[in-house]
């Protein structure tokens, strides 16, 4: 009856914190760059898109973005009424940030695990963390590498609630790690997602010689070699070892980039 109880309460804090949010003014700027959606029929529409996040709540751009089709801008009025779209509306988009760097997300079906069950904090505020992220599934992944080999990067869901000093101060060392620890997880030529890490690069790669032979010659700064042998305990420390020493996003410019590149 308990776990009823605290399911109920997860459910109702989470959707009352997550509620889509109305349509919203949004006031268009000089040069703005259109960018596109594809809905689920796979229409594409082009527009000005909106990242709903930002880089203190990157997870935000996983959830939702905002939308405005070309064939709607009044351009005689100075603000605009944007959409508000989530998972269930689209399939991807394409969006310009501040920068006007070109940011591509499109809806993956995903479980964040290893977010869920790494709770740093603890009682309810740590619950609603795990909820919070073994409970999204389709969700917005941004694309940073495409082709054969596609990597995506996904940010877990900090906690939504905090009660006590020593707890808010904990949830806010959590969300700054998820912010700065996004996971990357890839797909090779549709196969199920699965996490990137060393020794998945590794193997992914394993039936491109290019690629092998650059990874045994030590070519890659981003993949540390080490042919010494071990088994046992020193085998699974040497392991852990590698993934924290290994750079994944440097993984994902230098060896998946030269996968899709070169291999068949």
């Amino acid at each position: 009856m308990k776990k009823v109880l605290l399911f109920g309460l997860l459910s109702f804090m989470t959707s009352n914190i997550y509620a889509q949010e109305e349509n919203s003014d949004y006031e268009l700027k000089a040069n703005e760059k259109n960018g596109y959606i594809i809905d689920k029929n796979g229409k594409k529409i082009e527009g000005i898109v909106r990242l709903a996040g930002d880089e203190m709540n990157p997870w935000v751009n996983q959830k939702k973005v905002k939308f405005v089709a070309a064939s709607d801008i009044d351009k005689s009025k100075k603000k605009q009424k944007f959409k508000t779209l989530d998972s269930d509306d689209l399939k991807e988009y394409v969006a310009y940030d501040n920068s006007n760097a070109e940011r591509h997300f499109e809806v993956v079906k995903y479980t964040n695990v290893k977010e869920g069950f790494n709770t740093a904090t603890s009682g309810l505020s740590g619950n609603i963390k795990a909820f919070n992220n073994l409970t999204k599934s389709n969700q917005f992944a941004e694309v940073v590498r495409d082709g054969k080999i596609k990597v995506y990067k996904l940010y877990g869901y900090p906690t939504t609630f905090s009660a006590g000093q020593n707890q808010i101060d904990q949830a806010d060392q959590e969300t700054e790690r998820m912010r700065r620890n996004p996971s990357y997880i890839y797909t090779k030529k549709g196969s199920k997602l699965k996490e990137l890490n060393l020794k998945e690069s590794k193997i992914i790669t394993a039936d491109c010689s290019y690629v092998k032979g650059k990874i045994a010659s030590g070519s890659y700064a981003s993949m540390k070699n080490d042919e010494k042998k071990r088994s046992g305990l020193g085998k699974l420390i040497k392991n852990q070892i590698d993934d924290v020493m290994s750079n994944v996003p440097e993984i994902v410019d230098e060896v998946i980039y030269d996968y899709n590149e070169n291999c068949k």
